[in-house]
């Protein structure tokens, strides 16, 4: 009796050697570095006071909608994001390459993140591309989370995971091997460059990432769903540190650095 889980596999992966799949995923990449890019240096802006909207995913894709041509940038980015979330899917469904059987789990469940991750960003980039994009209010949506059973708990479990990726990005960036995901980087003072991006820019990400993990843990600790925020509220909070502004600048350029490995990495991808 043919297996199902089985066919679902083995269709998953003749998926993924179609050169059409591979590059969206390709252009999956470029949208994250343009996001990155620009959240950069909405960041900066932050920084020294000259910031008119929110500094997160969405006030960024906003800064590309007033752009030449924003909303076709907009509708590419998103096409770029919904190919990376399927290949991501894929690999939740098929597995992931180069992974021994003892860990093939554990990757299974990071590409099913990483493709809700891809599939929010292609939904909020078709939002603003079509104005339906909302404020939002992550206080609000933690306020609601703790009205539920065990709701502080949950909301310290988010946190917690936040944080976790944080450290999993400067471990992933100090250690450099993010160099893993590439097939090569060309050799020489290109290479050279490529990695040295990634490093920063891992560590970067992670910073702002564990900061933003920080800001649910202390809503949960003290019970108020106001101390929770976004990405913008992360980078707000490192600005108030002493030696803020420089501390934030530093981030702004290391996102930015993400932001052109992104570009690296959609040409060196290993898919």
């Amino acid at each position: 009796m043919p297996d199902p889980a089985r066919a679902v596999r083995r269709s998953s992966r003749s998926a993924k050697d179609s050169s059409a799949l591979q590059a969206l995923a390709r252009a999956g990449y470029v949208a994250s570095g343009v996001l990155h890019l620009l959240l950069g240096w909405l960041a900066v802006r932050l920084a020294v006071g000259a910031s008119a909207g929110s500094a997160d995913q969405q006030g960024a894709l906003r800064e590309l909608a007033h752009a030449p041509g924003g909303a076709l940038l907009l509708w590419l980015t998103a096409t770029g994001f919904a190919g990376l979330a399927l290949w991501q899917l894929i690999e939740a469904v098929a597995g992931v390459p180069g992974t021994d059987t003892a860990r093939q789990v554990g990757a299974r469940v990071k590409a099913g993140g990483k493709a809700v991750l891809y599939g929010v960003l292609a939904g909020t980039a078709v939002r603003v591309a079509t104005g339906t994009s909302g404020a939002g209010s992550e206080e609000g949506l933690t306020a609601d989370l703790m009205r539920v059973p065990a709701g502080r708990w949950l909301v310290a479990a988010v946190g917690a995971v936040i944080v976790g990726a944080g450290v999993f990005h400067v471990v992933k960036g100090w250690r450099r091997s993010f160099r893993d995901d590439l097939r090569g980087t060309g050799g020489g003072a290109a290479g050279q460059t490529v990695v040295r991006l990634g490093q920063v820019g891992y560590v970067a990400k992670g910073v702002a990432l564990g900061v933003l993990g920080g800001l649910f843990v202390a809503a949960a600790v003290t019970a108020d769903p106001d101390r929770a925020g976004g990405l913008d509220d992360a980078l707000r909070t490192i600005r108030e540190q002493p030696f803020g502004v420089a501390l934030l600048v530093a981030t702004g350029l290391g996102i930015a650095a993400y932001g052109v490995y992104s570009f690296a990495r959609a040409r060196y991808a290993s898919l």
